[in-house]
């Protein structure tokens, strides 16, 4: 389900080395689908509202899915997940919370706030490649987001 004008894939972090080796995984992947980098919580929701920052995407496609990191400054992953499951015109954009912590309080409170996985990153470059090829072909190619439709 991978075409020219495939949804993008926004995540939410703010290490850069993290990004990097992201960035470089999701190409070797050879994911079709766009990679956004955000730095925080706050920016994701302007990103998503196409306010501040971003007031300039407004009339571009959300993305199809939030990688979103825990440990941020200012507004963290936790917080942002709440605030987007707040917003009705935001509620359905899958949530994919992609983190270091593999503490179970911080697990269970992923999901008590509403994401749909939480994956732990791991230090090994292969296993984050093999994790954007699964992520995309999940995400895109099997299930129907629906996000046309607006509650």
């Amino acid at each position: 389900m991978n075409s020219p004008m495939a949804r993008s894939i926004l995540y939410a972090e703010d290490d850069s080395d993290d990004r990097l080796l992201a960035e470089m995984a999701h190409r070797d992947s050879g994911a079709v689908n766009p990679l956004v980098f955000i730095g925080d919580g706050g920016e994701a929701l302007e990103y998503l509202r196409g306010t501040g920052r971003h007031a300039d995407r407004a009339g571009a496609p959300q993305p199809g899915i939030i990688l979103l990191d825990l440990n941020m400054p200012g507004m963290d992953g936790f917080e942002t997940l709440q605030t987007l499951r707040a917003d009705p015109f935001l509620r359905r954009i899958p949530v994919v919370i992609l983190t270091t912590s593999a503490a179970v309080e911080d697990i269970a409170a992923g999901y008590d706030a509403g994401a749909n996985s939480y994956i732990v990153k791991s230090s090994a470059f292969a296993s984050l490649v093999a994790l954007f090829e699964l992520l995309c072909r999940y995400w895109f190619g099997t299930v129907s987001l629906g996000l046309e439709a607006r509650s």
